[in-house]
């Protein structure tokens, strides 16, 4: 396993594999595993005091609440009420659900290059404002100055050319729209290498929060949950490489986000007027 780990950290360096990867992993998740209870593929969010005095209280999902507020608090961030929404790596749909349920957008499009995860969506989220479509955030198949909002959850990191991403939110973004995104690095060098590319894209930048405390805390209150939810869902065999995927505790996804090795931030961008 150490061996065939060293080997794919190495192909991630190149392009077309981050890209290819990123599709199979997702393409099999929604396959194999379309529980219907299993929403949400982020890691989990618990917002500090002083952001929930300040923000509408989340509203109450069946499971996987603080996956749900990772979205609540990224949509607090900018107005979404009668806007057109592009989420771009919406993967099983579930933060779409809430988003576009919750904060009353007039259409919401979820966006994912995995078509197995499009059609899971379809079929589990219904609603009159909500569809989902396969397609690459790379190039997307969208007018110029079209959208209103673009969220983007723990997705960009799996992209082939973050550059080209950032470019396409450019184009299809109005001017005064907004980049929402939350997203994770291996390496503080690869966050700020990714801060730099936010600040060359054309976009402005108006916060940038480490908010890696938070998605420990959400780990960490989510644990027991987690793995039961994986006991009940996996094979057997394949559990342990899912818990390390799920980044449940004493992962090494955890333990770096929690020493700080790997950080994760929300970003708040603006399509200049």
């Amino acid at each position: 396993m150490l061996v065939v780990n060293k080997v794919i950290s190495v192909f991630k360096k190149f392009s077309w594999f981050k890209r290819f990867n990123a599709k199979v992993t997702y393409e099999v998740l929604a396959k194999y595993i379309p529980a219907a209870d299993w929403h949400f593929m982020n890691y989990g969010y618990i917002p500090d005091t002083k952001e929930t005095e300040i923000n509408i209280a989340p509203f109450e999902v069946k499971d996987q609440q603080h996956s749900a507020n990772m979205y609540h608090y990224l949509a607090c961030k900018a107005t979404l009420t009668g806007k057109t929404v592009l989420e771009i790596g919406s993967g099983r749909g579930g933060g779409a659900r809430y988003t576009a349920g919750n904060f009353n957008p007039v259409r919401y499009v979820g966006l994912d290059i995995a078509k197995n995860a499009v059609h899971l969506a379809r079929k589990l989220h219904i609603l009159p404002n909500l569809s989902f479509v396969q397609g690459s955030g790379e190039s997307l198949a969208v007018e110029n100055n079209s959208i209103d909002v673009v969220m983007n959850v723990e997705s960009c990191h799996g992209y082939g050319n973050v550059k080209t991403f950032l470019s396409e939110v450019l184009r299809t973004l109005k001017p005064g729209g907004h980049l929402l995104l939350v997203d994770f690095r291996n390496s503080v060098e690869n966050m700020d290498l990714f801060k730099q590319e936010l600040k060359d894209s054309g976009l402005t930048l108006l916060s940038a929060e480490n908010i890696s405390a938070n998605v420990v805390a959400a780990i960490e209150s989510d644990d027991g949950s987690k793995r039961a939810k994986i006991e009940s869902l996996v094979p057997r065999r394949y559990q342990k490489l899912f818990c390390d995927f799920a980044g449940v505790v004493g992962s090494r996804f955890y333990t770096t986000l929690k020493d700080g090795t790997r950080p994760y931030y929300r970003f708040v961008l603006v399509k200049p007027s």
